[in-house]
């Protein structure tokens, strides 16, 4: 089979690999139909996450249909169709037991296309499927299911609850990606009076003003006198980072009024200035988080019922074997407009 194998930073190719197997009672083997990139992968590319080494396939959000699963999986049978969540969870480990997923002592947490080969292939291996996996209800497209192994789950859970969203708040969203714009949308379940969204790019802060923000503007635009001007000079009472570099996770701690949450979503590669000196004295909490994806069976509910409109998000799509050209338009995003890139088997 091919697959899109990680050769060093700034090193990818889509190249002949073996084909998967069962490695474990617990594993699973799925054909994958649909497939797309993440913002942490091109973190990976970047030399940001050195646990990624070379020769790994990449790549933990996929919509696939199982063809073989070990003696100890249950609940899944050749010919499902299945969403590949991004964490796996071994279920039996102290952090499981709580749901903390993502921490996961017992082989799992985010090991697809990290730790372990991922699903940016033909085929995949999913180790400890039947808690790492889930049944498509009828009628969602595998294009728009796929947003759920990752963005919705992540935004929701490190964005919207640790910031503890509530009705008639001001939310800040410091980035207008595929995980700022999940946030925006599930920032709306909760009734804010007013969300902001900051992005540098203008294609971004338009599908900003699609996905529910009332207020867009630039980084240099003043957001502080912007946001002061809507909340009576306290600022945002959540701030959500959704980049993953330090001057988006300062400029959140900035926009943040006394009392109030900053949760920090994005994968951060290099040290950001924590300015303690301004914030010990104003009573703001700070979250940070992997997704734990217990969101996930909640989300795809809601998908399934029309609550959730999500598949605008998907900008370009591509067949499985363009995975080059896939990389190039999502990590130019300024120029290509992309937003989310699927990619689908023919």
């Amino acid at each position: 089979m091919k697959a899109v194998v990680y050769g060093g930073p700034g090193d990818k190719q889509w190249r002949e690999v073996p084909d998967p197997v069962i490695a474990d009672p617990r594993d699973a083997v799925i054909r994958v139909d649909a497939v797309t990139i993440c913002g942490t992968d091109l973190h990976i590319l970047g030399g940001d996450v050195p646990e990624v080494t070379p020769g790994r396939i990449l790549g933990h959000e996929a919509v696939g249909t199982v063809v073989e699963v070990g003696a100890a999986v249950a609940g899944l049978t050749a010919g499902d169709k299945v969403l590949a969540s991004c964490i796996s969870a071994c279920g039996l480990c102290a952090y499981c037991r709580k749901g903390s997923y993502g921490q996961c002592r017992g082989g799992g947490g985010w090991i697809l296309g990290h730790l372990v080969d991922g699903v940016q292939a033909q085929y995949a291996r999913l180790p400890l499927a039947d808690l790492s996996t889930y049944k498509l209800p009828p009628g969602i497209p595998d294009d728009v299911a796929v947003l759920l192994a990752d963005i919705l789950p992540t935004a929701y859970e490190v964005g919207v609850l640790n910031g503890q969203v509530r009705p008639g708040e001001t939310v800040v969203v410091v980035g207008a990606g595929p995980i700022g714009l999940a946030a925006i949308l599930t920032a709306k379940l909760y009734s804010p009076s007013h969300i902001v969204a900051v992005d540098t790019a203008e294609s971004r802060l338009q599908a900003a003003k699609q996905f529910g923000a009332d207020i867009v503007l630039r980084p240099d635009d003043d957001p502080r006198a912007l946001v002061g001007s809507v909340t009576d000079g306290l600022g945002a009472d959540v701030a959500i980072e959704a980049v993953g570099v330090p001057e988006s996770f300062e400029l959140c701690a900035a926009l943040v009024r006394p009392g109030g949450r900053v949760a920090n979503v994005g994968v951060h590669g290099k040290p950001a200035t924590l300015h303690l000196e301004d914030l010990w004295i104003r009573d703001v909490t700070i979250t940070t988080g992997l997704v734990d994806t217990y969101s996930t069976p909640t989300l795809l509910k809601m998908l399934a019922a029309g609550q959730l409109d999500v598949g605008h998000m998907v900008t370009h799509r591509f067949g499985l074997d363009e995975f080059m050209s896939a990389y190039d338009v999502f990590a130019k995003p300024a120029q290509t407009g992309a937003l989310k890139v699927v990619l689908s088997r023919g």
